[in-house]
């Protein structure tokens, strides 16, 4: 049996080693579009590889992915997260946790990851092809073959008894075109996982401050997201508007990227409660100057723009602050408005959701339903995750799910197969 798959991708690579680990007697082969295999895993994390989540209770876990939980919850009961650290352990790569949940090799590289799985392929005798696009394919079906053809842009014709797609996503709908031809609807594909753009903020000059506690909400949505948030040159960024943009990524599209986003920079505290803060301060320390010290744990610098928005002058003191002031101040610190005109695209961890429709394929084993012996892994599915390891876990479990099943029934060889 010769299983061929198109994409030499993190769900492409762990697909291939399941498959020659459980299909000894099998052929398989990635072929992949570029000069250079796991480009995606080399760049992630900052180079570091952003393996996986700390595992968690599956009903929690799940909730990571804007799009595909209902499919995941499924197919992590059989290769979850703590299999995924198991995975790699018996491939040699340990992992550790970071206080945030992500999991990376113990190295901080990347390369490691990648060597990993280079190695494990090849002893597996998995074959790998690079340089080398698969344009199109074609199902046989005839009482002496069961298989496809694959047309590459070097005007080879290649066969295969069983066909994987592990491309990754693709931005725009066009993408999908030689995927939509075979009955595949194809869930319109969209930026996820980006930055908020807001050319009039104020706060643009204090780029690279950031708080590891902020509210961030999209006005007029019920979408928002709590955690850490960056000041940036061209917006905001951070883990809180990450995982804000992977949620709210079809409606902020809808909105062509325009909208109001408003942020409370102390979530544990309330309006009433940060005034009554601030107005003890006139009490406890009445000879002190506001903006010489920050309250509530934010960086001096972001304190300061906000008393100078307040109009709070850099000399006044806290006995002569004005109810007008504080009570500005206040807003500012707990509702902060602003206007987005446009995104920025995280590349680091450049996502898309949409992608084939996951009615269109079998939850239990990803393969198509409209053409047997074709499956399907990875983020060309309409799933995706948010920012900290969950789209890399959804590639494993992805991968090893199609792998253990593409070979689970026998087919007759051909008659003429072309050799890679």
């Amino acid at each position: 049996m010769q299983i061929a798959i198109v994409g030499g991708g993190a769900s492409g690579f762990m697909a291939a080693i399941t498959a020659a680990e459980n299909y000894p007697d099998a052929r398989i082969f990635i072929i992949e579009k570029n000069r250079t295999v796991l480009n995606k895993v080399r760049i992630s994390g900052g180079g570091r590889c952003n393996v996986t989540h700390h595992p968690s209770d599956l009903r929690f876990f799940i909730k990571n992915y804007p799009r595909g939980e209902k499919l995941l919850r499924k197919l992590l009961g059989r290769f979850d997260a703590t299999a995924t650290i198991s995975w790699f352990e018996k491939h040699g790569v340990k992992l550790k946790t970071e206080p945030d949940g992500r999991m990376f090799p113990v190295s901080d590289s990347s390369q490691t990851i990648i060597d990993c799985f280079l190695k494990a392929a090849r002893n597996a005798d998995v074959e790998i092809r690079t340089g080398v696009s698969v344009k199109s394919f074609s199902k046989i079906t005839n009482d002496t073959q069961q298989g496809f053809l694959l047309y590459t842009d070097q005007n080879e014709t290649i066969y295969a008894d069983r066909l994987l797609i592990a491309t990754g996503g693709y931005s725009k709908p066009e993408g999908f075109g030689w995927l939509q031809s075979h009955d595949h609807e194809i869930v319109s594909p969209l930026p996820s996982l980006f930055t908020f753009n807001t050319p009039d903020n104020d706060l643009l000059p204090l780029a690279g401050v950031s708080v590891q506690d902020a509210l961030v909400k999209i006005s007029g949505t019920k979408h928002e997201w709590r955690g850490p948030l960056l000041i940036t040159h061209w917006g905001f960024s951070g883990p809180a508007v990450l995982k804000l943009s992977a949620w709210g990524a079809r409606d902020l599209a809808e909105k062509n990227y325009h909208f109001t986003c408003r942020i409370n920079w102390l979530p544990d505290f309330n309006e009433q409660q940060v005034r009554e803060i601030l107005i003890q301060e006139k009490v406890k320390t009445p000879k002190q100057q506001i903006t010489s010290h920050a309250r509530f744990g934010i960086p001096l610098r972001l304190w300061k723009a906000f008393a100078e928005k307040a109009e709070i002058g850099e000399t006044l003191r806290w006995s002569e602050a004005t109810n007008k002031s504080l009570n500005r101040i206040t807003e500012l610190l707990t509702n902060s408005q602003f206007e987005v005109k446009g995104k920025t695209t995280f590349k680091e961890e450049f996502v898309t959701c949409g992608g084939i429709s996951l009615a269109d394929v079998k939850p239990e084993t990803l393969e198509s339903k409209s053409v047997p012996g074709l499956f399907f892994c990875g983020e060309v599915l309409d799933v995706d995750g948010i920012t900290g390891g969950f789209n890399f876990q959804n590639a494993w479990t992805t991968g090893y799910m199609a792998g253990l099943h593409i070979g689970a029934e026998n087919v007759t060889e051909p008659l003429h197969q072309n050799k890679l």
